[in-house]
C-alpha cells in the first residue's frame, strides 16, 4: 500500500490477471502466485485482479477475497495493486472494497454496476457513496459498456473528479477515442486515465493518459510494458520502438477475442505451462476447434513477444 498515498504513481502497464482454475473449477492459488511472479519478472508496473479478464463475475466474493490475498503477498508491496472490487450490488461492493483496503491495495477499480443500466446521477451517486466509505482508498472507474450496458459519461467522471477528493481516475474500455479526450478536457491531465482497449493504449499517452490495463500483457508483459517505457523516453528512435511494438502485438490483441476473453489466453497459457489448467467458468466455454485453429496462427505471427515454458507452477 506504498503508493496508496500517491495514486499518481500508479503508471504504465498495469496487467489484469487471469483467475486459474484447477480442471474441476476450483481457484488455483499457486497458479495465480506464478502469474504474479511472472508479471513482477518481466517489468509490469502493477497488477491488477478481478477485472473482467479475472471472471469475477463467475466467483464467490470470498473466492475474490482469497484470490486478492494472493495476489497481494505474492507482490508484497513491489509495485501498485489495483484489484477490481465493483458489482452490480453496493453492498458486494462495499465488501470487496473494504477487503481490498484491508489488504493493502494501492487503488481500487470500482466498475459501474452491470445490467441495471443506471442514469448518470445514479452513477454519480454510486461512485460517490463507495468514495465516501473509503476516504482513504483512491478510486478508479472502471468504464466498460459493452459489457455492463452503461456509459460513464465524460461530465460525470468530471463532476466526481471535482467533488470527490479520493476518486482519482478511470480505466477506459471504449472504442470511441473522443471519449478518451474529452474525459480529459473536461478533468485537466491531473486525471489518471488508463486505456483498458489494447489498440488504443499507445494512443492515449499523446493524450496524457497514465498508462494501460491491457490483457495482452497475461502474454507479453515485458513488450506491453517496453511500450510504455519508450513513450516515456520520448526521443525520436524510442517514439518509432513503441509504434514497432504497437504494430507487433497487433495479432496477440487479436487472440485475445478469437472467442469471449478470457477463454482464449488461458488456453495459451496452459500451453505454455504457466498455469496448471485452461478452465474457464461457465458461461464461458473452451475454445472450439475452429477458434483454436485461429488462435494458433495468431500465435506463430506475434509469439516472439511471448516467452515460451513447460512447467507447471510450483
Amino acid at each position: 500500500m506504498r503508493f496508496r498515498s500517491d495514486p499518481s504513481a500508479i503508471r504504465g502497464s498495469i496487467a489484469p490477471l487471469v483467475t486459474p482454475f484447477t480442471d474441476d473449477g476450483a481457484v488455483d492459488h499457486r497458479s495465480l502466485r506464478a502469474l504474479v511472479r511472472f508479471q513482477l519478472e518481466s517489468g509490469s508496473h502493477g497488477v491488477s485482479l478481478g477485472g473482467s479478464t479475472g471472471e469475477p463475475s463467475a466467483q464467490s466474493t470470498d473466492e475474490r477475497i482469497a484470490a486478492m490475498r494472493t495476489a497481494a503477498e505474492e507482490i508484497g508491496d513491489r509495485v501498485p495493486f489495483l484489484p477490481g472490487t465493483g458489482s452490480h450490488t453496493l453492498e458486494e461492493t462495499l465488501l470487496m472494497t473494504a477487503a481490498a483496503r484491508d489488504l493493502g491495495a494501492d487503488a481500487a477499480l470500482v466498475i459501474t454496476p452491470y445490467y441495471a443500466r443506471p442514469t448518470q446521477e445514479a452513477l454519480y451517486k454510486w461512485y460517490a457513496t463507495v468514495a465516501g466509505e473509503f476516504p482513504d482508498l483512491p478510486i478508479v472507474a472502471y468504464n466498460v459498456p459493452s459489457r455492463t450496458a452503461v456509459d460513464i459519461a465524460p461530465e460525470t467522471v468530471g463532476r466526481l473528479f471535482r467533488d470527490v477528493e479520493n476518486f482519482v481516475g478511470v480505466k477506459e474500455t471504449t472504442k470511441d477515442f473522443e471519449h478518451f479526450s474529452r474525459v480529459l478536457h473536461i478533468c485537466g491531465r491531473e486525471l489518471l486515465v488508463w486505456s483498458g482497449i489494447e489498440l488504443l493504449c499507445l494512443p492515449l499517452l499523446a493524450l496524457g493518459g497514465a498508462g494501460f490495463v491491457s490483457a495482452v500483457a497475461n502474454l507479453a508483459p515485458a513488450a506491453v510494458a517496453r511500450m510504455y517505457e519508450l513513450w516515456e523516453a520520448g526521443d525520436p528512435d524510442s517514439l518509432a520502438a513503441a509504434r514497432d511494438l504497437h504494430y507487433r502485438l497487433h495479432p496477440l490483441v487479436d487472440l485475445l477475442f478469437v472467442e469471449t476473453n478470457p477463454a482464449p489466453v488461458k488456453w495459451v497459457l496452459h500451453q505454455q505451462g504457466r498455469i496448471a489448467s485452461a478452465h474457464v467458468r461457465p458461461p464461458l466455454t473452451s475454445p472450439t476447434e475452429t477458434g483454436l485453429a485461429r488462435i494458433r496462427t495468431l500465435l506463430a505471427e506475434g509469439g516472439d513477444l511471448t516467452p515460451q515454458i513447460r512447467k507447471v507452477p510450483s
